[in-house]
């Protein structure tokens, strides 16, 4: 069922309700009838609140669509370089031994991570991180994290957006950091916005959400140290406090990476990002 209709079900049933006047309703009402509405009622208001929530987040997206948009070209490539160069350097990239990273879309107006990812594959053999990259499988928040050594290893899919192919040259299937025998030490996040108490806006697709879930689950029950999940952010992303609406589903990240520097906000970021 969705907001939409659960919101018009919960609807109906009080109007229909109300119709016989509180007086029936004192006299006829059993308490197993009576819990039954309130839970009704309660489900009703949750609907509604998550149903708030969704169109505040529709509208802070075409707002900062709007502004990346209208971003001067050589202000953003200046702070591309800003940005992957405060990654590069900082002590939490270079000591990382693998990580998650995504592939940016000039298209989409993501912070570019060409020379980090360049960085990674390029290395000494003996010096390089394992890398994992997105590969999106359905419309059904569905998103995998497969390890890359080349950039010949990427395709691009419908949209035209890079993505690591299934199989490997030879024909092997790539492997899964949610299937891999050892921890990750870095996430890499997009996103369209993100506030300095760590909530961050996708795109609205749910993939990552459902990804660092996922991942933050396998952590826990595996016993490892949950990775750090570190944004890259634009200066026109970052938002009044509060701006960004939370549902349940919703990851805070550690760190914000923006032109001017970091800005650690989870403990764990405070620890390593000073």
């Amino acid at each position: 069922m969705t907001i939409s209709s659960a919101t018009a079900l919960a609807l109906s049933f009080t109007n229909r309700f109300s119709l016989t006047g509180s007086a029936f309703l004192r006299r006829q009402t059993s308490p197993s009838s009576a819990m039954s509405i309130a839970g009704e009622q309660n489900y009703s208001s949750e609907a509604a609140h998550l149903e708030s929530i969704f169109k505040q987040k529709k509208a802070l997206r075409s707002v900062v669509k709007r502004d990346l948009k209208s971003m001067d070209p050589t202000l953003r490539s200046q702070q591309d370089e800003a940005i992957q160069k405060i990654v590069l350097e900082a002590p939490w990239f270079k000591a990382c031994k693998g990580l998650c990273a995504y592939i940016s879309c000039s298209a989409l107006r993501e912070v570019d991570t060409t020379q980090i990812l360049s960085h990674i594959l390029g290395g000494h053999p003996e010096m390089r991180k394992k890398l994992f990259v997105p590969r999106v499988e359905d419309r059904n928040r569905n998103m995998r994290m497969l390890d890359i050594s080349s950039t010949e290893d990427l395709i691009a899919n419908s949209m035209d957006i890079l993505e690591p192919a299934p199989l490997d040259a030879d024909g092997n299937e790539r492997e899964d950091v949610l299937f891999a025998n050892e921890p990750v030490d870095l996430l890499l996040l997009p996103g369209l916005a993100f506030d300095k108490a760590g909530r961050r806006l996708g795109r609205g697709g749910g993939y990552y959400d459902t990804f660092l879930s996922r991942y933050q689950e396998l952590a826990e029950k595996r016993n490892w140290k949950q990775p750090l999940k570190i944004a890259l952010s634009y200066s026109v992303q970052i938002v009044d406090d509060g701006t960004i609406p939370l549902t349940p589903n919703d990851i805070l990240v550690d760190a914000l990476v923006s032109p001017s520097g970091v800005i650690p906000i989870s403990p764990a970021a405070l620890e390593v990002c000073r």
